[in-house]
């Protein structure tokens, strides 16, 4: 009876690889928020990384993180990385491409709760008096995440937390 249970068991693990591995292995999260505000004014903000804890939703899951910045904190090059409790993780991002007003991309490094590297790009596009912002990250999956994404919707999750941080940075730029 109990070797019919294990191989039942791992049956299932094995069904539950072989399907998590057909899966896509790159992922997109994307949202996008309409700002009264012009581009540069809302670009300066994201720009410069010692800006980020007045509207990034991760900041605020621990009050008591670590942070440290590059000098100079905004542009090509500058990068910023934190060391936090287990909500809000470390690692570091740096900013790889500017085209003021309208794009900012960077390389987010995760070291803590699990690694990862991923793309982050903002893009501004100017409507009339308003800016549309959209925030996106994008990556590789490996079979773990994989797996992960088989029973946590990371799009939601994370596309929350991208709502969050959006809303934050229209109350900021909006003033």
């Amino acid at each position: 009876m109990w070797r019919l249970i294990l191989l039942l068991v791992l049956l299932a693990i094995v069904v539950l690889l072989v399907y998590a591995s057909t899966r896509p292995s790159t992922f997109r999260v994307q949202r996008s928020a309409s700002i009264k505000a012009s581009p540069d004014k809302i670009f300066a903000i994201i720009n410069d990384h010692r800006n980020w804890a007045d509207w990034s939703p991760w900041d605020k899951l621990d009050p008591n993180m670590k942070k440290s910045f590059s000098e100079p904190s905004s542009g090509v090059g500058a990068s910023y990385e934190w060391e936090g409790n287990s909500k809000a993780g470390s690692g570091r991002v740096t900013i790889i491409e500017t085209v003021p007003p309208n794009k900012l991309v960077s390389r987010l490094e995760m070291l803590k709760p699990m690694k990862a590297e991923n793309r982050v790009e903002f893009t501004l596009e100017q409507q009339g008096e308003d800016t549309n912002v959209t925030w996106a990250m994008a990556g590789t999956q490996n079979l773990m995440m994989k797996v992960v994404g088989l029973f946590i919707n990371c799009n939601d999750m994370v596309g929350k937390d991208f709502e969050t941080g959006l809303a934050n940075l229209k109350a900021i730029a909006e003033k």
